[in-house]
């Protein structure tokens, strides 16, 4: 489990945990994961995904839907 105390880009040691919707785009096409947890810095927004997360977003991913049914 990551657990991360200071931001890496900044330093700042407000950075939390939170979980909320995670919007991104790929191949032009916008899409979204409910409930997505990872790090935010409220100071410089900066954001840090564990392995869970990624995995989450990379099953949403619309550039890696043909990769998922090849």
């Amino acid at each position: 489990m990551l657990t991360i105390t200071k931001c890496p880009t900044c330093g700042s040691d407000k950075i939390k945990k939170i979980r909320r919707k995670w919007t991104g785009t790929a191949r032009g096409q916008t899409y979204s994961v409910p409930r997505l947890e990872f790090y935010e810095c409220p100071s410089c927004g900066e954001k840090v995904y564990d392995r869970e997360a990624m995995r989450k977003i990379e099953a949403h991913s619309p550039a890696l839907v043909k990769a998922r049914t090849s």
